[in-house]
């Protein structure tokens, strides 16, 4: 007689999905707010959205992964940072055009499903939601046996943010004689990973448990400090200041980031003198031996959001985001051309 196959014998734990579940609804839980409508595992979350009278509320979107530096977190066995790396990374976008955010959801694919190890991700992720003000409203937790190597997995998130219709920040203001200001970054955030890792670990055959003196720490510590979150310094910045326009330098660093912020006849002319490189990019251009057109067409090379201002309030904002605790400089200023970033 045939024996009889069932979904576990083909690969797929219901009841260790469901066990995650159980243990996962605390930090789930503790995103949550009078807005949310719904609880843990309705098909649809559902939240309330509350304005002002007279508000234009425009929604704002991003959906993002974490990509390849999820290798690190697998080699090191270390998940605790990769869900603050996902919300932070979302959070960044939608706030460029000024958003707040609302609501996070996040996709954990994987082959076969650890529990231990999705808890550890998604508790990352309520972290992170709690420090942005922003609700952990669902997810989807896909177990795919074959599709994934074992003991990987896959972390996707969606963000919902709103912004008044008045308040939107799209550079359309952005004019020549304004000034770039730099926030800086706390290391490589989420790009560039693949020239990383191949450089250090194919290239260099270093470990990534292995103490680097220039970093002052292992190579894995280095890599996997997580991806900054800019809004409570950027926001206070909103509120006092005259913005007009900003971009997070993710992939496609600052040649692919910032003419999204200019007009069609601005462009961008950075100093890249105009403040420290951390050692990290230093590392990996020296090893690597990359051009500076592809470090800074890569990586965020120690600035990781950008505003554009007014000539005039750049120092004052510079002296407010230091008051707050940041380090920022005059990066660059805009010139009359064509849509384009020079780094000179």
């Amino acid at each position: 007689m045939t024996r009889r196959a069932t979904y576990k014998g083909a690969g797929v734990d219901i009841d260790a999905a469901n066990e995650a579940v159980q243990r996962m609804k605390e930090y789930i839980r503790s995103t949550f707010t009078p807005a949310v409508l719904t609880d843990i595992g309705a098909f649809g979350g559902m939240y309330e959205l509350s304005v002002a009278e007279g508000a234009k509320p425009v929604l704002v979107s991003s959906i993002d992964s974490v990509g390849t530096k999820l290798k690190i977190a697998f080699t090191l066995n270390k998940h605790d940072t990769v869900g603050h790396d996902i919300v932070n990374h979302c959070v960044n976008d939608i706030l460029v055009q000024g958003a707040v955010p609302l609501f996070f959801l996040d996709y954990f694919g994987t082959g076969q499903l650890n529990p231990s190890v999705l808890i550890e991700v998604v508790k990352g992720i309520a972290e992170a939601c709690r420090n942005a003000g922003c609700v952990l409203i669902g997810g989807e937790t896909a177990e795919l046996p074959g599709f994934y190597l074992p003991g990987e997995y896959d972390l996707v998130g969606c963000i919902i943010g709103v912004v008044d219709r008045n308040k939107i920040i799209d550079g359309s203001r952005v004019q020549p004689g304004d000034v770039l200001v730099g926030i800086a970054s706390n290391g490589l955030h989420t790009n560039g990973y693949s020239l990383v890792r191949h450089i250090f670990f194919d290239q260099a055959r270093l470990r990534a448990d292995q103490e680097i003196p220039e970093l002052g720490k292992t190579l894995g510590q280095e890599l996997l400090i997580p991806h900054r979150n800019y809004a409570g310094p950027v926001h206070a910045i909103l509120a006092e200041f005259d913005i007009h326009g900003m971009a997070h330098i993710t992939g496609g660093g600052f040649y692919d980031n910032i003419p999204r912020a200019l007009p069609e006849d601005c462009q961008a002319v950075v100093d890249r003198h105009a403040w420290e490189v951390p050692a990290i990019f230093r590392l990996v251009q020296e090893m690597g031996n990359i051009a500076d057109p592809e470090m800074y067409r890569t990586f965020n090379m120690g600035v990781g959001f950008v505003l554009i201002v007014p000539a005039d309030q750049a120092m004052p904002i510079c002296a407010r985001l230091k008051d707050l605790g940041e380090r920022a400089y005059v990066i660059g200023e805009i010139r009359r051309g064509s849509r384009e970033v020079q780094v000179v």
